[in-house]
């Protein structure tokens, strides 16, 4: 592939992201609070196979 090929498709990369390039189904507050909820989840599980007796 050659360097103007490869910028060619960099800039129609980089035009097809700038109307935000999100898929309209994904709601960014959902998904991160779900990675939030996860993370909080394996911690607490984590902690609690963690204790001393």
């Amino acid at each position: 592939m050659s360097l103007t090929g490869t910028a060619a498709h960099l800039v129609t990369l980089a035009e097809a992201t700038e109307n935000g390039g999100n898929h309209e189904s994904l709601n960014p507050y959902l998904i991160g609070g779900g990675a939030l909820f996860a993370l909080l989840l394996l911690l607490w599980i984590t902690t609690r196979f963690n204790r001393d007796r």
